[in-house]
């Protein structure tokens, strides 16, 4: 059996996630942590990939990306990915001795709207939901940390959301999520589904080249087409 497709069009928000191998831990000490930013940092610079949120756990990680174009979120990600584990390798003299990750990343679109600040809110808050911080900006390997109190050197690392910031973003970030909204993220991290409203999910698009070369907007009724379209790309861009 294939492995599963992904959704990889440009210009669209994705919540991206993954875990280490085992259940063990990817980050123990601060070395370990600083040394995933720093690849992320590379990342983003070598790929202009537009970062709106992130945090770091000890036994996994959460991203919220914004792709410029089609292809750009699996090149990014691919390189990470790799790059963070061998790095990780040679830098615990383990080479050789087995997988980091669990598997390969999931990732799902999100709408740019109340979805969007749900998502993020969600991956900001994970260390203050696991009792590590009282809040969650106090957790130096995330992005609200950055936000909050990092330097403007830091804060480079992070982009312009796509919809305007609350006010007093802090206190809405450790006021409690509902249950709903936290059951609707992780159905949509399980299933690998967009996060959004009824309406938004029901006509998501990607852009699809004309035979005549022109950009048209595809609009796609099912998890399913969306799939099987992105099928075709990945092969095309295979070859």
């Amino acid at each position: 059996m294939g492995r599963a497709l992904r959704v990889d069009v440009g210009d669209h928000v994705y919540h991206i996630l993954n875990r280490a191998n085992a259940h063990g831990k990817l980050f123990t000490k601060k070395s370990d942590y600083a040394l995933f930013e720093s690849v992320l940092t590379e990342a983003k610079e070598r790929f202009d990939m537009r970062i709106m949120a992130y945090c770091i756990m000890p036994n996994h990680w959460h991203l919220v990306l914004y792709p410029h174009a089609d292809g750009d979120l699996a090149k990014f990600m691919s390189w990470l990915t790799l790059t963070h584990t061998q790095r990780w390798h040679a830098y615990h003299d383990t080479v050789g001795n087995g997988h980091l990750y669990q598997g390969r990343y999931k990732s799902f679109l999100c709408e740019n709207d109340a979805h969007f600040l749900t998502v993020v809110r969600y991956v900001e808050r994970n260390p203050k939901r696991a009792n590590l911080v009282r809040k969650a900006e106090e957790w130096q390997w995330g992005s609200a940390w950055h936000r909050h109190i990092g330097s403007s050197e830091q804060q480079k690392l992070l982009d312009e959301w796509p919809v305007p910031m609350p006010r007093d973003y802090f206190s809405f970030l450790n006021e409690p999520q509902t249950a709903a909204e936290l059951e609707s993220i992780r159905t949509a991290v399980q299933r690998g589904s967009p996060f959004g409203s009824t309406g938004w999910v029901g006509t998501s698009y990607v852009p699809v080249k004309s035979r005549a070369g022109s950009n048209t907007r595809r609009f796609l009724r099912s998890d399913t087409e969306m799939r099987r379209i992105f099928r075709a790309k990945t092969q095309r861009m295979a070859l």
